[in-house]
C-alpha cells in the first residue's frame, strides 16, 4: 500500500535581475511523479543540482512547490492549512545533510532532541526526559551526552542527534537528505548501518536522497535518477543497476569505482544533447520506467 503518492511536482525560484538584465525564473523541480510503499526504503539520485533535494524539502513543505499533489496516505500535504501541516509533521520528519548547520549550537543536545516534543505538547516534562534518553540509547548515544553542546561532539554523533531528533515524534515517514555526504568513510558504515536497524525495528517508511549509487544499492529496494529536475529512470534497484534503459543512468553507473583494482572499467559520458530530455517515462520492463 502507498503511503507516499507524489503527482506532477512542480517547484520553480526566481532568479533576481542582473545590472542590465532581466529576472528569470528556474525550474528546479519539473513534474516529479513517484509512490513509496508502506514500510518501503526509496532513493532518490543524481549528481548535485538534480534536484533530488528540492523534491524531499518541497514534500515537507520546507521550501513551498509551485504545483503538483503529495498524498501522504489519504492527506494532500500541499493543501493543508498552516495549523494542519504542523499537525501532519509529526508523521512526516527530516535528516539533515549537514549535521553541523542543522544543529543549533547554543543549545544542549538533550534540548534538541526534546524541542519537537515540547512543541506538539507531548507528555510531562518527566516523560519527555524519558522519551529522550530512550531515543538516545536507540542512536548509540548515552546519557553523559544529553548536557554536551553540538560542538563537543564529532560528525557521527551530531548526526546520530539529528536522527534521534527526527525520531521524537514517532513519525512514519523519514526524509534522509544525503545524511552521510559530509561524515568521514570510516563513519559513514555505522550510520548507514544504524538507519537499516532503525527501519526495521520502527517499521518506518524511509526516502534516501544520495548520489553515492553504491550506498542506494545496499540500502534501496526501489530508485529513481533524476536529472536537471526530471525523473528519468525508475524501478526496482537490481532492475535499475542491472540492465540501465537511459543513457544519463548507465554514464552515473559506469563511474562507480570497482573494489577489484584489476577489473577493466569502461567509462560512459552522457552527452544531453543527445537524450531526449522531454521524453515521458515509459515502461521498458514490468515495473522498470525510463524516459526514452
Amino acid at each position: 500500500m502507498a503511503l507516499v503518492d507524489v503527482r506532477g511536482l512542480v517547484k520553480e525560484f526566481s532568479r533576481r535581475p542582473t545590472l542590465f538584465g532581466r529576472s528569470s525564473v528556474v525550474r528546479a523541480v519539473d513534474g516529479v511523479s513517484f509512490f513509496v510503499d508502506e514500510g518501503e526504503t526509496f532513493g532518490l539520485v543524481g549528481e548535485s543540482g538534480s534536484g533530488k533535494t528540492t523534491t524531499g524539502r518541497c514534500m515537507l513543505r520546507l521550501i513551498e512547490p509551485t504545483s503538483g499533489q503529495f498524498l501522504f496516505g489519504s492527506r494532500d500535504v500541499f493543501a493543508l492549512k498552516a495549523a494542519d501541516m504542523r499537525a501532519a509533521r509529526r508523521d512526516m520528519q527530516m535528516v539533515f545533510q549537514d549535521p553541523y548547520g542543522s544543529l543549533n549550537p547554543r543549545m544542549r543536545a538533550g534540548v534538541i532532541v526534546e524541542e519537537g516534543l515540547v512543541i506538539h505538547g507531548v507528555g510531562t516534562k518527566q516523560e519527555r526526559r524519558d522519551r529522550v534518553r530512550t531515543l538516545f540509547a536507540l542512536v548509540g548515544l548515552d546519557e553523559t551526552h544529553l548536557e554536551r553542546y553540538p560542538h563537543e561532539f564529532s560528525g557521527g554523533q551530531r548526526q546520530r542527534i539529528g536522527l534521534a531528533r527526527a525520531l521524537a515524534l514517532r513519525p512514519s515517514l523519514l526524509v534522509a537528505d544525503e545524511p552521510i555526504s559530509a561524515l568521514d568513510v570510516s563513519i559513514q558504515a555505522q550510520i548507514i548501518n544504524l538507519f537499516m536497524e532503525l527501519q526495521q525495528a520502527l517499521a518506518l517508511t524511509l526516502i534516501f536522497i544520495a548520489h553515492d549509487l553504491r550506498l542506494v544499492r545496499h540500502l534501496c529496494t526501489r530508485v529513481a535518477v533524476m536529472y536537471r529536475g526530471r525523473i528519468v529512470e525508475m524501478g526496482r534497484t537490481d532492475d535499475v543497476f542491472r540492465e540501465p534503459a537511459h543513457p544519463y543512468t548507465r554514464a552515473l553507473l559506469s563511474a562507480v569505482p570497482d573494489p577489484d583494482p584489476r577489473a577493466q572499467q569502461q567509462r560512459v559520458v552522457f552527452d544531453p544533447a543527445a537524450a531526449n530530455l522531454d521524453a515521458p517515462l515509459r515502461d521498458v520492463a514490468p515495473g522498470h520506467q525510463a524516459a526514452i
